[in-house]
């Protein structure tokens, strides 16, 4: 496709009823699929075919709807354009010669396309919430332990989740209902609370019913300085609409978020060091032929199997987690992610839901950002503390600047989707 919107185009059909009949799903290429190969983006996995189905496949296959590809990602989900991709970057729909961000690129691209009705992604750092906003459609990034993980290619274990996107409120929610839930397979959704998992006595498409009346919406003024002038006023009409709904704004502050990017990626880094540690061309990936000792093999295999983006951020991880920079540049990371997480809870103490740009400028045009990675890490600020904070937020669209679309984040308490789905459905009602 011109686009460049699918690594694989496979019809997979679903059961012949069920809450999604009828819809079509694009899966992004870290999630497997029995019988479908599963690229993650990567040359290094270019023949992998998965023998099984990731746990949110099954559901979506249980639930009616068809699958009709594997959508086109940053390879492994890094970065934040989907132009690292192995197979090509993906052009945004919206404007063919802008990025559509990313990792999740192409499961927004087919979205905003038409390409399918809804699409499941993975977020580690904002991999749905940028292309969503990017794209102008709506992407979920549910709480870490709501969706299960397995089957699911790891990037950073402790960070990524799988959400939906969709072109409304209400269709990310009806994906959410279908594919959140336990999963024995899956540790991460036990759930030792009261009255089991959150899942099981949620209904996410129901409260996308856009009532704010009487919400606090806590703005964090702190990701609103250095955002374009226009993101930012496109975000603040918005807030006057849903308060003219009867929401109630309060600023909010959490100085932690200042340190929010460099301990997302030295965490990031140094999980993603560990799990691609298996790719070595004996276990999975490229291999044959290769001459020499086994040291020779491994680094031939992954020479010629990873790209630039991923050797880079391996060698980090590697060196942040060496003998003698552990304490330096790990343990301060943890601490700062800590940190986070109390300033979150503070904030909740002031509002029910917080509100930012989903992404403080607009879609780069493709080539722009790919001679200046730190530029593009830092394109992140307003997505990784929700990650590093393992708490769920949804990226809902909020309007244009330059013709280009913005979108609106609104992040929850833990568990707390049924909010913030309400609170993107109110944005969606006023536009």
């Amino acid at each position: 496709m011109s686009a460049n919107i699918f690594i694989t185009e496979a019809t997979i059909e679903g059961d012949d009823d069920g809450p999604l009949s009828g819809l079509t799903v694009a899966v992004k290429d870290n999630i497997s699929t029995e019988g479908v190969r599963t690229t993650c983006g990567s040359a290094m996995l270019e023949e992998y075919v998965p023998p099984y189905d990731a746990t949110v496949v099954e559901r979506v296959k249980r639930s009616g709807a068809t699958i009709v590809g594997k959508a086109n990602m940053d390879e492994f989900g890094m970065g934040g354009t989907t132009e690292t991709s192995a197979f090509g970057p993906t052009k945004n729909p919206v404007d063919e010669e802008r990025v559509p961000g990313g990792s999740s690129g192409g499961s927004a691209a087919a979205v905003a396309a038409g390409e399918a009705d809804v699409a499941l992604g993975s977020d580690t750092g904002g991999s749905v919430r940028n292309p969503a906003a990017f794209c102008g459609v709506v992407g979920l990034k549910p709480t870490y332990g709501l969706v299960s993980r397995y089957g699911l290619v790891a990037y950073a274990n402790s960070l990524e989740q799988i959400g939906p996107i969709a072109s409304n409120v209400e269709d990310a929610a009806r994906l959410l209902d279908v594919v959140s839930g336990p999963d024995p397979r899956d540790g991460t959704t036990r759930y030792d609370g009261d009255g089991g998992h959150p899942a099981e006595n949620a209904e996410y498409a129901a409260a996308a019913d856009g009532d704010v009346d009487g919400t606090t919406i806590g703005v964090v003024t702190d990701l609103l300085e250095g955002a374009d002038d226009g993101v930012v006023e496109t975000f603040e009409a918005r807030l006057s609409d849903l308060e003219s709904r009867g929401a109630e704004l309060v600023d909010v502050s959490l100085e932690s978020l200042e340190h929010a990017v460099q301990a997302y990626y030295v965490i990031a880094m140094s999980e993603a060091s560990s799990n691609l540690a298996r790719f070595d061309g004996v276990r999975y990936g490229v291999s044959g032929g290769y001459e020499g000792n086994w040291n020779d093999s491994f680094a031939r295999a992954r020479e010629e199997g990873f790209g630039e983006e991923v050797k880079r951020r391996v060698l980090l991880g590697t060196y942040a987690l060496s003998a003698g920079y552990h304490d330096k540049y790990y343990k301060k990371a943890q601490d700062a992610r800590a940190w986070i997480k109390r300033d979150f809870d503070a904030a909740f103490e002031e509002a029910d839901v917080l509100a930012t740009p989903t992404m403080p400028v607009l879609p780069p045009r493709l080539g722009e950002s790919l001679s200046d990675p730190l530029q593009l890490y830092l394109m992140d600020a307003n997505t990784v503390p929700v990650n590093l904070a393992n708490l769920p937020a949804v990226s809902v669209p909020a309007g244009e600047s330059e013709g280009l679309p913005v979108g609106l984040q609104f992040v929850g308490p833990k568990f707390g989707e049924e909010s913030i789905l309400r609170a993107a459905s109110a944005v969606e009602d006023a536009r």
